[in-house]
């Protein structure tokens, strides 16, 4: 009866322990889900890294120089300059 009691007992431990790490806090899902959400983080902060390298050599150029200034302003302001003359080409619909 004794030996009966342990091996159940035993049993019983046995089956809370394998239902913790199935179910449980730290369960093979659950650490799963984190590796796959570990993984698009680290995608996330490559991409932004990228980003953000860029734009350190952006304003590393705008420091640096007036070149950057005036490519950004023909293009995005349309400047130019005194005795220049614009031309803009329209290419027709298809």
């Amino acid at each position: 009866m004794n030996a009966r009691l342990v091996a159940v007992l035993l049993l019983a431990l046995l089956g809370i322990l394998h239902g913790q790490l199935w179910w449980g806090r730290g369960s093979v899902p659950q650490v799963n889900a984190l590796r796959e959400e570990l993984t698009l983080q680290t995608q996330a902060n490559q991409q932004a890294q990228l980003r953000n390298e860029q734009l350190a050599n952006e304003v590393r150029d705008l420091r640096e120089g007036l070149d950057m200034v005036e490519e950004m302003a023909r293009q995005e302001l349309g400047m130019v300059k005194p005795n220049e003359i614009f031309v803009h080409v329209q290419r027709p619909p298809p």
